[in-house]
């Protein structure tokens, strides 16, 4: 029966009635007789008030559940389900001894607490209906039991199960909050896991960024215990295939594994010859094709070159990272357009000079790749008309001059900084400072137009957190852009991010001279560029205008932002600059 209790046993005291015991027989009892009968009444009366509870109970379920929306099922089969009818029962009592209370006050007991003659007659027909109901409820048991229907089941988890909350700010940096969802239910206290809101997706990619952040304090404290502890968490939370946030989290789980267990002392760190490879290379050519941040930035440094030597019968480019070349296919495309619209201009000469500093492991393990490189650029540009020399020269940035780079008199000398500095060691690395120094040699050559293109962001002198924290929101604005751009079951985005791991993992958990890619923010830059002596150049309407043309026409997504600030221009993804691309002279 859905009171809990077998047969009819919930009122088996007997009522002793006028008749049986007389007016005599009262005179004659004893107190303590008449005490005992009082408490015999008084049991009769909580068992009836009980299976009355019931009857309410039983339609404040009924009621509900038409009312309620319908909460998620739950699966009395699993091992959850004892969990969940403890809770029920536990429940159960707790409002039956509220509502015998509640009834107790409300039809007024005597002073004696003794129930009057008309409220005890009332309460034996309430007895006797309910036990009558009990006969049909034996009946339902027969063939289920009724607390298994839909109906009560609905109702009882919409009563009992308490709304879902978020979780505190404190449990956010919990390792437990990043397990994966529970793929059973035995595994979990409530079946109302199954039902989780829309947003804990979010949440949990929240707790996932900020356990990175933790796990990188806890690395630069010292805190092994705690970090290793994180690391087992979010390598479960690390997914190359998943969302944005899984992919970041895969991304920058490489760099902390790489702090906690760093190459011995004395031993040269993997990662530099895996940067330098021609792998490394190549992704990050497929990285400016798939991301406009990059893609425009380079466009803009183009255009800063054609504008500043623009009706020059001889120019001159100066090449500090010339990489797959994949800059100058769209400079040679600009240049033939701008060549077309004038049939009687004679095409300008262009001379490439790759400049490639011995002492830089860049340049040791790439060395015959820039020539091959070369080659193409010339064979482009002869399939479009055009007359380009390609040379280089291996120099240090101390030994830089005009005669080293075979600079001629007449030429519109310009300078390609396209994602070359930040590869220059500064003054963290050498007293000598050779970031600096290539500027003010630079300076000396008179440039008509130095373009400039870096990512925004400080992953040179900032602390390991700092710049642990800064690469989480740079990388992981760039990741989330990608999904605009590729599948994410794309092998070239595969290739790209694999990239990214490997940068992350120099750029954030290794120091000193190991360290050998060091980007700044834009602020940093403007500030080195003043000391050598450069003015900024801005951007016109003439430049700017083309490269929002061609964002419109790559891909029509209002996340991908141009932000013009002082003569620059700003590439991002929705609030967060990625890369930033600026000109000067």
């Amino acid at each position: 029966m859905a009171s809990g209790f077998s047969g009819r046993c919930g009122v088996q005291s007997p009522i002793r009635t006028r008749s049986e015991a007389g007016t005599g027989a009262i005179l004659k009892r004893s107190f303590t007789e008449r005490e005992r009968l009082q408490q015999q009444e008084q049991m009769q009366l909580e068992n009836a008030l009980f299976l009355r509870s019931v009857k309410q109970r039983t339609l404040l379920a009924s009621s509900a559940s038409s009312h309620l929306p319908p909460p998620p099922p739950v699966d009395l089969s699993s091992g959850s389900s004892s969990l969940t009818s403890s809770n029920l029962s536990a429940s159960g009592f707790a409002r039956r001894q509220e509502m015998f209370f509640a009834t107790q006050t409300a039809v007024g007991l005597g002073s004696d607490n003794r129930p009057s003659s008309a409220m005890q007659e009332r309460l034996q027909e309430l007895e006797r209906q309910l036990l009558d109901e009990d006969d049909e409820e034996d009946a339902v048991s027969a063939s289920g039991s009724a607390v298994t229907t839909a109906e009560w089941s609905d109702a009882m988890q919409q009563l009992t199960s308490p709304p879902l909350l978020p979780p505190p700010a404190a449990a956010v940096a919990a390792p437990n909050q990043l397990c994966p969802s529970p793929t059973n239910s035995s595994s979990t206290v409530s079946s109302s896991a199954s039902s989780s809101p829309p947003s804990l997706s979010t949440a949990a990619a929240a707790s996932s960024r900020q356990m990175l952040l933790d796990t990188a304090v806890a690395i630069g404290d010292g805190n092994i215990e705690a970090a290793a502890g994180n690391l087992a968490v979010l390598k479960r939370a690390a997914n190359h295939r998943g969302d944005a946030e899984q992919r970041l989290t895969a991304v920058m789980l490489a760099a902390l594994v790489s702090c906690m267990n760093p190459p011995p002392t004395g031993n040269s760190c993997p990662s530099i010859a895996e940067l330098c490879s021609a792998e490394h290379f190549a992704a990050t050519q497929v990285l400016y094709e798939l991301s406009p941040c990059f893609k425009l930035g380079l466009i803009a440094a183009n255009l800063a070159i054609l504008e500043a030597t623009k009706d020059h019968p001889k120019i001159h480019i100066l090449d500090f990272q010339v990489g797959q070349g994949g800059q100058y296919v769209t400079f040679l495309h600009a240049l033939a357009e701008r060549q077309r619209l004038r049939p009687t201009a004679r095409p300008p000469l262009i001379r490439i000079t790759a400049v490639a500093d011995p002492s830089s492991p860049f340049t040791s393990n790439t060395g015959g790749n820039v020539m091959a490189v070369g080659h193409q650029i010339e064979k482009l540009a002869e399939r479009a008309g055009l007359a380009v020399r390609f040379g280089v020269v291996h120099w240090r940035a101390a030994d830089l001059d005009a005669a080293a780079l075979g600079c001629e008199p007449g030429e519109a000398l310009a300078v390609n900084l396209a994602f070359a500095l930040a590869r220059v060691p500064d003054e963290s690395v050498s007293p000598s400072n050779p970031r600096d120094e290539l500027l003010r040699r630079v300076r000396a050559l008179r440039p008509r137009v130095v373009a400039m293109v870096e990512q925004d962001i400080n992953t040179s002198t900032a602390a390991f957190a700092a710049r642990f924290g800064e690469a989480c929101a740079h990388y992981g604005a760039l990741l989330d852009s990608l999904d605009a751009t590729v599948g994410r079951d794309s092998p070239e985005r595969a290739r790209v991010e694999a990239w990214l791991a490997r940068r992350a993992v120099n750029s954030v958990a290794t120091e000193g001279a190991n360290r050998v890619e060091r980007c700044e923010v834009f602020g940093k830059w403007r500030a080195r560029m003043g000391m050598a002596g450069f003015e900024p150049l801005p951007f016109g309407p003439a430049m700017i205008e083309p490269v929002k043309a061609k964002l419109a026409s790559v891909r029509s997504n209002p996340g991908f932002t141009i932000k013009e600030e002082g003569g620059r221009l700003g590439f991002g993804w929705k609030d967060r600059v990625l890369t930033v691309a600026s000109s000067w002279r």
